[in-house]
């Protein structure tokens, strides 16, 4: 049986991998059939969900640890990414320059704005679940889960678009950004909804025992 440690462990690396993946993939805007969404919405709810678990059981200064540990990543791959767009490519490249700057050059401000969109919208989800649950004085996981959720999903959202996108042409001024912000935050409100039971065997899973119901 794994122990609560080994969970939390697993828990770390999920939500570093669904981190580096929705920053990979999200430059893809996909049609879903309801509404059309960048991919990154396929795992980046995730990352919200574990913080949420992680600080049930252990508290907001372990969660501060994961949001710590995501951003280092960030950090990290963003730099990389960087000196790998810059550096020639070699004759037997599988890939040219212009084609590897198309395909990596292009995101750099998303993945800077994704990265202080995560950071901001993650600390402030942090501190809303610590809020609630002094608040409710620790029931109705359901109410924190989703209040912290839904505001911080909104800073992060506003954050990542404004610095991704704002007068990259005349298009997009402050107005069109904000048409873009609304129903783009409403889709991440129902994916938010969605994992609420999710939560809760998450926090029965990482404990090993049961949890209060709502």
């Amino acid at each position: 049986m794994l122990s609560v440690e080994k969970k939390t462990n697993f828990l770390l690396a999920l939500f570093v991998g669904c981190l580096i993946t929705a920053n990979l993939i999200g430059l893809k805007i996909a049609d879903f059939g309801l509404f059309e969404a960048s991919v990154g919405i396929l795992v980046f709810p995730i990352l919200f969900l574990i913080t949420d678990i992680v600080e049930e059981v252990h508290g907001k200064e372990k969660a501060k640890e994961f949001v710590y540990a995501g951003l280092g990543v960030l950090v990290i791959v963003l730099f990389v990414t960087a000196i790998a767009v810059l550096l020639p490519a070699a004759e037997r490249s599988f890939v040219s320059d212009e084609e590897y700057a198309n395909i990596f050059g292009t995101t750099l401000r998303i993945f800077a704005a994704s990265i202080i969109g995560f950071f901001f919208s993650q600390m402030h989800d942090v501190w809303a679940f610590n809020f609630w649950k002094k608040k409710t004085g620790g029931k109705f996981l359901w109410l924190r889960n989703n209040a912290s959720t839904i505001i911080s999903q909104f800073i992060d959202t506003t954050l990542f678009m404004f610095i991704a996108f704002y007068a990259v042409s005349p298009k997009f001024t402050a107005d069109y950004i904000f048409v873009l912000i609304i129903p783009y935050w409403l889709i991440k409100v129902m994916f938010a909804l969605f994992d609420t039971p999710f939560c809760y065997l998450g926090v029965k899973w990482l404990r090993g025992k049961a949890v209060e119901q709502p």
